[in-house]
């Protein structure tokens, strides 16, 4: 049961990879945040990409804490 699980997240991150390409988001490296999360999320989608599923990541900004003056 564990290598049939295996083989179909395989296949299903698979698709994403390839929906990825074709979108052409490998084309140059993300510039930003926004791009690497756009194409983490789209590989994750796998097939629903191809059911007109269209993830994006618009703003990834943190907020980081800054110490007390």
């Amino acid at each position: 049961m564990t290598r049939v699980a295996m083989g179909l997240v395989f296949v299903w991150l698979l698709i994403g990879v390839i929906a990825g390409a074709q979108r052409h988001y490998y084309n140059t490296a993300p510039t930003n945040c926004a791009s690497g999360g756009t194409i983490a999320v789209t590989i994750v989608a796998g097939p629903l990409n191809y059911l007109g599923m269209n993830p994006k990541v618009e703003n990834c900004q943190v907020d980081v804490p800054q110490p007390s003056q």
